[in-house]
């Protein structure tokens, strides 16, 4: 094989820096506004409904779209859809920054969603065919570690810049960035293309309209009322499109996701673990990064700071779990990672009070991040060694999906069952919706540890390079 030459070097370099900075953008916008939504609900007297939906607008279309975003790039060049994908997320950032009402909020956050998973996706696709292969599991594994920072960070950087600056600029940040990040793509990356497949416009549509009511019924359930005709209509109709999405999918011949690959026990199972995880994990996130303003009146960078011991330590135990599961396989690790988060869940509910001491919360966050490393590190082994390797890239693309759907849930079901049993009011009011909210996270994560048991034994221990390629190379083709 030849030697890598200093153009091709030097073109390498400007393909990661590029599409790190893209990926990084996207990732931080999943929790970057966490910490900034009291600012944001003073600033607009916003309800809990809308707050919810200025988090959710942003997950559930990245999670619908992503599948989708890669295959376009296929279609019509992955170069080009990637700077159509900034130029989607650059836009929906400023309109974000401008918004004079909540309503234009949550469609600028819908926008940058669509960006992001246009974005997400080609970002890996276009490193993974610059890189040389013998240099790709280097690269896609750091390429792996800056969405995991993105995420880790992304209440901190949150909370600093609104309490610094003004909410405004969480957003704004985006914008200089990225009109930098598009003239940059267009002179240094080389366009490609991926096979060229029919693109599952049918099954998008039904997913869409059937995630869109059904979590619209749960934010709307309590102000309108679990059994009025509006919410039971809403959920009816996401019920049948859904159902219609899951008939479609058996009979496409080209389907957005091959409901096939649910036949594995393990794939399956490794769904199911992954999208109670991410339920808690969000849900939970959700609601204590207002509690720490809310009710113990840290400003916006003390309550990012507080949500770190939780959010970081993912970084230092996926590695370490990475490397133990080569001797005790993976399902130990993710039946332990899920038991630690639910049990970190749970001890929470137990001892928050509106003036609980941060000291006695802290050792309740350092569990659940490292259940949270747990997880991280085996999944991807567990859902590529489900399935043929052919079917790796979307199964991958599937299972990233998911994950983001279980946090749009999270947030939709935690923040009903907080504002069926407290509110903003109080202190107290809000811890007395907070309590049976994180006991039914602890729950729900607790049921994801068990179904855990349902993982295959041992799996083959997927490489660096594998655990990554197929969402590069295999989901653009979903």
């Amino acid at each position: 094989m030849a030697a890598p030459t200093p153009a091709s070097n030097h073109r390498v370099l400007w393909t990661f820096a590029i599409s790190s900075i893209a990926l990084f953008m996207a990732a931080l916008d999943n929790l970057v506004v966490t910490t900034a939504l009291p600012v944001i609900r003073a600033s607009f007297n916003a309800n809990l409904a809308e707050l919810e939906w200025i988090v959710n607008a942003y997950t559930l279309t990245f999670a619908v779209l992503l599948l989708t975003g890669a295959a376009l790039g296929d279609r019509f060049g992955r170069k080009r859809l990637f700077i159509i994908g900034l130029a989607i997320f650059t836009g929906g950032s400023a309109i974000a920054a401008l918004s004079s009402n909540v309503s234009v909020l949550i469609v600028a956050r819908a926008i940058q969603g669509l960006g992001g998973a246009i974005v997400t996706p080609l970002s890996l696709t276009i490193l993974s065919a610059a890189v040389p292969r013998a240099r790709r599991a280097v690269a896609l594994g750091a390429w792996g570690g800056i969405a995991g920072l993105a995420i880790a960070i992304g209440p901190l950087v949150g909370g600093a810049i609104a309490e610094g600056l003004a909410w405004q600029a969480i957003f704004w940040i985006n914008v200089p960035i990225g009109l930098v990040a598009i003239p940059m793509a267009y002179a240094r990356l080389t366009e490609t293309h991926g096979p060229s497949t029919r693109l599952d416009l049918p099954g998008l549509g039904l997913a869409s309209g059937g995630l869109l009511a059904v979590v619209w019924g749960l934010v709307r359930a309590n102000e309108l009322g679990w059994t009025s005709p509006t919410i039971l209509g809403s959920f009816a109709v996401g019920i049948v499109l859904l159902a219609g999405f899951v008939a479609w999918e058996a009979r496409s011949a080209q389907p957005m996701l091959p409901l096939r690959l649910f036949r594995s026990r393990s794939f399956s199972a490794a769904n199911v673990v992954s999208l109670l995880m991410t339920f808690g994990m969000f849900g939970s996130i959700f609601l204590l990064a207002q509690f720490f303003q809310v009710v113990q009146h840290y400003s916006p960078l003390q309550a990012g700071l507080r949500t770190l011991p939780w959010t970081i330590m993912p970084v230092f135990v996926a590695p370490i779990a990475g490397l133990l599961s080569s001797r005790t396989g993976t399902r130990p690790l993710l039946v332990v990672g899920m038991t630690l988060q639910a049990i970190a869940l749970g001890w929470m509910s137990l001892v928050i009070t509106p003036t609980v001491d941060y000291l006695a919360i802290v050792p309740t966050f350092i569990l659940a991040g490292i259940g949270m490393g747990l997880f991280f590190a085996p999944i991807a082994n567990v859902v590529l060694s489900a399935v043929r390797p052919e079917e790796e890239g979307k199964a991958s693309g599937a299972n990233n999906a998911i994950r983001e759907l279980g946090g749009v849930f999270g947030v939709a079901v935690l923040a009903s069952i907080f504002s069926a049993n407290g509110s903003y009011v109080t202190g107290q009011s809000f811890v007395n919706g907070l309590i049976p909210a994180m006991q039914v996270g602890a729950v729900v994560v607790a049921v994801g540890a068990i179904a855990a048991l349902g993982l295959g034994g041992r799996t083959r221990v997927v490489t660096e390079t594998e655990a990554f390629e197929p969402f590069a190379e295999g989901a653009a083709a979903a």
